[in-house]
Order: C-alpha cells, then sequence, then structure tokens
C-alpha cells in the first residue's frame, strides 16, 4: 500500500490531496523506495501553483528529490539491497511513502548523514555545481555574487565558488540572515532594498563582477546585469519574486511583475560583451550519465553537510 499526496491539477496548495493505492512491485532496473524524507524547494511550489513550465499535465504527484529505505528490488539491479539508505531524485511523485525509481537515480547515504539531510542534497548542489561551473565557467579567483544567499542553492553555490578561490558577495531579504552567511564563510553579504545598486558597489569594492548566481529577478536581475563585467555572466536559474503568500498566486501581482520584466537586448549584449544563460534542472533529469560524472565530481569537494533549515 502507497500514500501520496496528489493534484488533480495544478493551482493551489489546497488542491493537495491524499490518497491510497497498491503499489505495483519494482520493474527491472527499478528499486522500490520508502520514503523517509521529501526536500521541498521552490519548483514544488511552483509547480502546485502552474507556474513551472515542466509541471505535468493533470493529476500528478509532486516532489523532486527524497531519501528513504531500500524496500524492495527489481530484477538487475546490483547496486542496492533491501535495508540500504538512500537518496534519490525523481521527475516528480517524491510525495509518497513509498515509490518506484529506476536505480540509477539513487545514491546511498552517506555515512553520519541523516534522512533530512540526504533530502536536502541533490537538487540542489546540482543547481548549483552546473549553474557555475558548466554555464558560469568559474574560474579561480573570481567574483561571485549569489542571490537568495541562505538558501539551499545559495549554500552550496557558495561552499563550491570559495573551493574555486572565489570572492562570494551573498544577498538575502532580512537583515537576521546577515549573521548566517558570516558562517557559511561569506565574504560579503547585502540585505536587498531599493539601495541594491549602491550596496553592491560598496561590497565590490573596484572588484569586478565575474558571474551572477540570479533566481529574484525584477530590478534585482536588472542592477546585477548593469554592473556585471565584460565577459561576465548571468546564470538565471529561478524567479523568487513570482512568488506569493497563501494557497495560490496574486496573478493581478503576477500579471504587472510580468510586464514590467527587465528586458535585455541581444544587440547590446554584443556590445557589451556580456552573457546571460537559463538553467533548468528538470533538464539534467534526462542526462544520467552527466549527472553523475557532475556528482562524481562533487564528492572530490570537501562541501560539509547540507544545512537544513526545517524539519
Amino acid at each position: 500500500m502507497q500514500r501520496r499526496a496528489y493534484l488533480q491539477h495544478s493551482g493551489s496548495l489546497s488542491y493537495l490531496k491524499l490518497a491510497e493505492e497498491q503499489l505495483p512491485d519494482p520493474a527491472p532496473g527499478e528499486v522500490t523506495v520508502e520514503v523517509k524524507a521529501i526536500g521541498l524547494n521552490f519548483a514544488d511550489i511552483f509547480a502546485i501553483w502552474g507556474l513551472y513550465s515542466a509541471t505535468p499535465e493533470g493529476e500528478f504527484v509532486p516532489g523532486l528529490e527524497y531519501s528513504g529505505v531500500v524496500a524492495r528490488v527489481g530484477e538487475g539491479v546490483d547496486g542496492f539491497r533491501e535495508g540500504d539508505e538512500v537518496m534519490g531524485v525523481i521527475r516528480f511523485g517524491a510525495y509518497a511513502t513509498h515509490l518506484n525509481i529506476d536505480a540509477r537515480y539513487l545514491l546511498p547515504l552517506p555515512e553520519g548523514w541523516s534522512f533530512e539531510e540526504g533530502a536536502a542534497y541533490l537538487v540542489q548542489v546540482l543547481t548549483a555545481y552546473y549553474a557555475l561551473k558548466e554555464l558560469g565557467n568559474i574560474q579561480q579567483g573570481q567574483t561571485v555574487l549569489i542571490h537568495s544567499a541562505a538558501g539551499g542553492v545559495g549554500i552550496w553555490a557558495n561552499r563550491i565558488a570559495r573551493q574555486y578561490g572565489a570572492f562570494t558577495i551573498g544577498t538575502v531579504g532580512s537583515a537576521g540572515k546577515l549573521d548566517f552567511l558570516r558562517e557559511e564563510g561569506y565574504d560579503r553579504g547585502i540585505v536587498r532594498s531599493r539601495a541594491f545598486k549602491e550596496e553592491l558597489g560598496e561590497a565590490l569594492s573596484g572588484r569586478e563582477l565575474h558571474l551572477i548566481m540570479e533566481c529574484i529577478g525584477g530590478p534585482v536581475l536588472k542592477v546585477g546585469y548593469e554592473m556585471l563585467a565584460p565577459q561576465g555572466r548571468m546564470v538565471v536559474y529561478g524567479s523568487a519574486r513570482y512568488a506569493s503568500v497563501g494557497n495560490r498566486p496574486n496573478y493581478l501581482k503576477l500579471a504587472w511583475y510580468y510586464l514590467t520584466r527587465p528586458r535585455i537586448d541581444p544587440q547590446k549584449m554584443i556590445e557589451s560583451n556580456k552573457g546571460v544563460l537559463g538553467f533548468n534542472l528538470i533538464w539534467l533529469y534526462h542526462k544520467v550519465d552527466l549527472m553523475h560524472e557532475l556528482l562524481g565530481e562533487l564528492q572530490g569537494m570537501d562541501l560539509g553537510k547540507p544545512h537544513v533549515g526545517h524539519t
């Protein structure tokens, strides 16, 4: 028996329902995982609201990452056995007590990690690493601006960037998070405000800005692009500005934000020699070999455990 949280259609958190069904035996190459913890990401909320382009049409089960215990092993699976503690990713479907998943999307839970930590790792660290390394082409000693710096992706982005000797500037939405940025080793911390351009200039102190991890949108994106150095890169992987408080989006506010969103002229990009790249981790889900290659590289870095803010 499997209990799962599902939506008949997207649009509101209130549409989330519970259902019980019989889970079939794992197919060849699959593993049944008894889920112990699930990760909650902005993508989950946006998918439930219907604002995420990768959301399946019609009924779907949210959730992109999880951890748990192997309950059953399908034919042809050699790397796992019943009782193994694992963590994994799935293209929706993690909000369940049990799930069947292709064994290629599982990793052993590292020794000493809790299930909560295991469910707060893969989506966030892969987003940060792919954005910095593959898209941002991060180089030794560069200056990196990281928005939502106290969030999951932001924390990993800072830890990874510092492996490259980067000077990291983190932005947050409230002053109460600045102490945490210092604990995480950011070189500078900024509370986003209307004075963001001036405060970013002070934080740079004459340095060139080489790389931006952008997930806010609106005026913050515009200012970041303006201050980006020639040959600099902005990697856009989210739009937190479109988030709302409550069960459903504020559609009037969303429409206004959409109509007033920053526009970047490709001709001006040539003149200023700057790059803007978009990234959606769902794309990487179908590149299993690349995903494992990136995870192998990450295992060679001393990045520490995931930070779990709430459970």
